[in-house]
């Protein structure tokens, strides 16, 4: 009688999850960031594929807030059994340096089970009416007045990129974080803020439509979807460089590794579809797609990354 409730226990389980049979409904896909944004946008162009592999709908569900704490620590309180996931940006990696008390722990609390994107990073674009036309001379206009950028959080690549900016010019431009990409670029069109750090995907629409005026690209070369920009260390400030960082799945601690690998499987197979892989490298990004195991070294290597790009940008834990 005691094998039996076991074995009814264990078939009740919310990790008692066949990867044979995984997924049987709906995936819960949780993106910690308002929908617009470039997390967001990435996500609903590749998981509207992988959802055909699994044979079951992605349910995208946008909870902004907290630079993605939030939404992030939903999924860290959720059944590990791979019906709810985290599709989040490397901000995950740089919250623990910059939140004093953090919710959960990122290694502890979450499983890696892929990349799907690394950036080569941002746009720098300006308010319309900004009277800087180049990096050179924002620059100049940098030591003569304050100057204000808007990000997606405090601690996210955005807020790095334009700390190392601020550093290299000499100055200290004002830093306005939003809850997510999509706020901080309405801050930008609307003249809230004089700078924004859009990724491509975002930004880049607004600047052949002439709302806001692309000034550079963090990146080390220019973006081939936007030729004309150069790169801010050609355009004046040499030695700047700043990536996207990469995007990212993960599941709540404790979800089997089979069930990690077959979504992983389907992520990888999906950033092989030509209208995927294009949407990808056209906003400058490169399309990643690694295995859990392989993910986790990354990921664990980035941690010590970001806490020491953090040391050096000064940002404190706030």
């Amino acid at each position: 009688m005691l094998r039996a409730v076991m074995a009814l226990a264990l078939l009740f389980s919310p990790v008692a999850v066949s990867a044979d049979t995984y997924p049987g409904r709906p995936i819960r896909l949780v993106i910690p960031f308002p929908a617009g944004g470039n997390v967001d946008v990435f996500g609903r162009v590749l998981f509207r594929v992988v959802e055909q592999d699994l044979g079951h709908p992605i349910v995208i569900d946008n909870r902004g807030g907290a630079n993605g704490i939030l939404g992030s620590d939903i999924v860290a309180k959720s059944a590990p059994d791979g019906y709810t996931l985290l599709a989040t940006s490397f901000g995950f990696a740089v919250n623990p340096n910059v939140v004093k008390k953090m919710p959960f722990d990122v290694e502890r609390d979450f499983v890696p089970v892929t990349n799907y994107a690394l950036g080569t990073g941002y746009l720098l674009v300006a308010h319309i009416a900004f009277p800087a036309k180049s990096v050179k001379e924002l620059v100049a206009l940098a030591k003569t007045r304050t100057v204000r950028y808007s990000t997606a959080g405090v601690g996210n690549g955005q807020h790095l990129a334009g700390a190392l900016l601020a550093s290299m010019v000499g100055t200290d431009m004002i830093h306005v974080p939003y809850k997510g990409g999509a706020p901080a670029m309405t801050a930008a069109l609307s003249g809230e803020v004089d700078l924004h750090y859009p990724a491509a995907a975002v930004g880049i629409p607004h600047v052949k439509a002439g709302r806001v005026r692309a000034l550079g690209f963090t990146g080390g070369k220019r973006l081939s979807s936007l030729p004309e920009v150069p790169t801010i260390a050609e355009a004046g400030l040499t030695g700047y460089y700043a990536d996207a960082g990469w995007h990212a799945v993960f599941a709540p601690a404790r979800t089997p590794l089979p069930i990690a690998t077959r979504f992983q499987e389907a992520v990888h197979k999906a950033l092989q579809q030509p209208q995927v892989r294009d949407h990808f490298l056209s906003n400058g990004y490169e399309p990643q797609g690694l295995p859990p195991a392989e993910w986790a070294k990354v990921f664990r290597a980035d941690l010590k990354r970001y806490a020491e790009i953090c040391r050096m940008a000064k940002i404190e834990p706030q």
